[in-house]
């Protein structure tokens, strides 16, 4: 059965020609060569499974509002799940991108046991397996949900009850071992309730042991099973919980750091979980990249009028360029990519509303790349930065970042010469025009 009937077979590059239906890439062109790679392959674009596929339209105030078949009268959920496979990889095949994303209980429903659950899950994943060896769809990320279901209320792996960080244990393993058999590239761990309500009844240190010893384990395994791919971390600041323990980038790599894991793990980072922590995507992509800590990115925006997070799909190139910049400048992905964790809004019922907001976003990050690689061939913002750090490769510079100066030393150098350093301008507004300039003339 086909889910899309009104879409056509793929949705293809039609450049500045207009599109009555507008179904078409306006700036996404796979093969189009930007900074020595094909487009496709520098931006990796992945469908979730969640958002798109398993979410109704409905919100804490309301029922669904989509018009989803597949989930809906059919009272088998093993049937069901089978039917939303058929339509997540009709659509995927359709919207021409080359990997998706899944939660273990996205794909396969959750049995009345672990070992039922894991069944399901097993059955799902041969037949995944089957559909992406037919369409060429790959798996970018697969992840565990260790936060829907009531036993995860306090947390899994901070869990004050050693029963669910088991629990939680199992359903990690089925998890990591299902992506290795997909052959992901990488998988994600997202600590939902991995926090804090109150602090009334908290003991933060045992529970980020509880975390670190629980990571250790997953690493250790992945190491078991010959998994080759990447381990991310997805920070994110609060939502459900009042503080949680993976808040941004920074927490995460000091983490990383304290316990030794720094090198088994990378992390995820969504663009809304950034704004919502009080940083901007950029500054979350920069932190990562200049701390080795980078791995993927899940491609979304919030609303600046809202507190939480709204997951809406990325519509403007200004917020996206700078953070495509940097990581255009360091190479590029390796592992990651940009998964589209978006969702429609409750008013966008029809099943043709999936493409367009994908199609949209699509296109955004296609005219962010094309930014970045303008930038990168300008150099001003390299050379500026160059500038501005040159003293430090002086010999005053090199003594103190060697270790070859003591404070003593460095203070009577600086009372002997009577230095007087005079400040500079930082030319935050000159650079700002630059940046404009460049986005408007790659419009």
């Amino acid at each position: 059965m086909d889910f899309f009937t009104d879409v056509p077979a793929r949705v293809a590059y039609a450049g500045t020609e207009p599109e009555p239906g507008g179904l078409r890439y306006h700036v996404y062109d796979p093969d189009r060569t930007v900074a020595g790679r094909r487009m496709e392959d520098h931006l990796r674009i992945a469908v979730c499974y969640w958002h798109s596929f398993n979410w109704p339209g409905s919100d804490i105030f309301g029922h669904g509002t989509f018009d989803r078949p597949w989930l809906s009268g059919i009272g088998d959920p093993m049937e069901s799940a089978r039917a939303k496979q058929d339509a997540a990889f009709e659509f995927i095949s359709k919207l021409g991108v080359p990997y998706f994303c899944f939660h273990d209980v996205d794909m396969a429903p959750e049995g009345g046991t672990l070992r039922e659950s894991k069944s399901n899950l097993d059955e799902m994943v041969d037949r995944a397996a089957e559909k992406m060896s037919v369409t060429g769809i790959k798996l970018l990320w697969g992840t565990a949900n260790l936060f829907s279901h009531p036993r995860y209320a306090a947390g899994a792996a901070t869990n004050p009850n050693p029963d669910v960080f088991a629990h939680a244990a199992a359903q990690v393993r089925h998890a990591l071992e299902a992506t290795h058999k997909l052959g992901g590239a990488n998988y994600v761990l997202w600590g939902g309730r991995e926090g804090y309500e109150t602090l009334l009844n908290t003991r933060m240190k045992q529970e980020a042991d509880q975390l670190a010893r629980f990571l250790e384990m997953v690493a250790n395994h992945k190491r078991d099973i010959g998994f080759t791919g990447t381990l991310l971390i997805e920070p994110k600041p609060q939502e459900p919980t009042k503080h949680q323990y993976d808040y941004d980038c920074a927490a995460v790599h000091g983490f990383l750091d304290r316990y030794g894991l720094l090198g088994d793990y990378f992390v995820n980072i969504e663009v809304n979980h950034a704004t919502l922590a009080g940083h901007s995507f950029h500054h979350e992509v920069a932190y990562a990249v200049e701390n080795g800590i980078f791995g993927s990115v899940d491609a979304n925006r919030g609303d600046y009028q809202n507190g939480w997070d709204t997951d809406q799909f990325p519509n403007s190139v200004d917020e996206l360029s700078l953070a495509v910049y940097e990581i255009l400048r360091s190479g590029g992905f390796t592992t990651g990519g940009f998964n589209f964790d978006t969702k429609l809004r409750r008013q966008s019922m029809d099943r043709s509303d999936l493409f367009h907001g994908h199609i949209g976003g699509i296109d955004t990050l296609a005219q962010a790349l094309l930014v970045a690689e303008a930038l990168l061939d300008d150099g001003t913002l390299e050379s500026v930065r160059d500038e501005r750090y040159a003293g430090w490769k002086g010999d005053l510079g090199r003594q103190i970042l060697e270790g070859r100066a003591s404070l003593a030393a460095v203070a009577d150098a600086a009372v002997a010469s009577d230095l007087d350093p005079q400040p500079v301008s930082g030319r935050q507004e000159w650079l700002e025009n630059k940046v404009n300039h460049v986005i408007w003339s790659t419009t």
